[in-house]
């Protein structure tokens, strides 16, 4: 039996807890948060230990691995000490904030012999999974063009303050949201990215920023254009993939679509917002549970390190106003 331990009890620490305690071989062991009240809420109903001093849960001997679910800046640090303790982890997304973190904590790791996962949830939500699935089929043709578009809210006093500090953050809708819309897109692009050119707004008085929009052209040629932007009418998540026999939609309210010749096909419907993110975090941890015992996981470090240096070329791009050239291979060194 795998003991997994929780550092950092925000927003997702829940589906979290919960995905531990339900998959075979893992038990959810403690929960740690610099607010007691708040370890306690998640951890109290699987019985897990609460600690407020997250080296204090690495070197208890509780654990044999970690969520690591703490602000972006925070994940180089906390996976180098868990690596130094012999402890597996899964890191929420982004990876880190800059690329030599990303690479010190895959190296830390390795050296270690134990397991990085990044929690790239998008790999695991079964509006996505169903676009993916659709494209394996090959009956749609090559992909040709992708657009993602997300709505969210980063006006001030609408999130934890973390997310707008730039240092923390490491940046603010790009670095956060835009994060799952380049992971997926570039996933379902079927490559990595070669230029990146970018824009982003500074709204409501917001130290990051609140909006922004990317233009990629993926190794394969494939075009993909990504929108984040705060304080929308009305909320959107839609992912559209333009093949060449047909389009595929995403939407995790309506489900995933496909339209060829004239006629639009259902794929997938989902059901309560709850209960589909249950299911992806508990996929997820599945997929992490694989790979302690020797398996190779869905989502590879490497693609997690390019979604970093894509975001980071994306803030070059915008701040210099010129396209960004990148080399394509999506691993280190790129």
């Amino acid at each position: 039996m795998r003991r997994i331990g929780i550092i950092g009890a925000g927003a997702v620490a829940g589906f979290h807890a919960q995905a531990a305690a339900a998959v075979d071989g893992l038990v959810l062991a403690a929960v740690c948060d610099l607010r007691a009240p708040a370890a306690e809420a998640v951890a109290g109903r699987h019985g897990a230990a609460v600690f407020t001093d997250y080296r204090e849960l690495l070197d208890s001997g509780e654990v044999d691995a970690v969520v690591v679910n703490t602000p972006h800046a925070l994940h180089r640090e906390m996976v180098l000490e868990a690596a130094a303790r012999g402890l597996h982890v899964l890191v929420e997304k982004p990876m880190a904030t800059t690329l030599d973190a990303c690479d010190e904590m895959a190296s830390a790791c390795r050296a270690a012999g134990v397991t990085l996962a990044v929690g790239q949830i998008q790999h695991f939500l079964p509006e996505k999974v169903a676009v993916a699935r659709a494209l394996a089929a090959g009956t749609l043709g090559p992909v040709q063009l992708i657009h993602d578009y997300r709505s969210t809210d980063y006006r001030p006093g609408s999130r934890s303050a973390w997310f707008l500090d730039p240092v923390m953050a490491g940046g603010g809708a790009l670095m956060n949201i835009g994060a799952h819309l380049l992971d997926r897109s570039i996933w379902l692009g079927g490559a990595p990215v070669v230029s990146v050119r970018a824009s982003t707004l500074h709204r409501f008085g917001s130290p990051v920023e609140t909006d922004g929009s990317i233009a990629l052209k993926l190794a394969n040629g494939v075009a993909v254009a990504i929108s984040v932007v705060s304080d929308t009418p009305h909320y959107v998540d839609e992912l559209m993939v333009v093949c060449e026999h047909g389009t595929l939609t995403a939407d995790p309210a309506r489900g995933t679509f496909l339209r060829r010749d004239g006629v639009t096909t259902r794929l997938h419907e989902n059901g309560d917002d709850d209960e589909v993110l249950q299911e992806a975090f508990l996929n997820q941890m599945q997929d992490f549970a694989r790979t302690l015992d020797g398996g190779q996981g869905s989502v590879p470090t490497t693609h997690a390190r390019h979604v970093v240096e894509v975001i980071l070329a994306a803030y070059e791009s915008a701040a210099a106003g010129a396209t960004v050239e990148l080399s394509g291979s999506g691993g280190p060194g790129a």
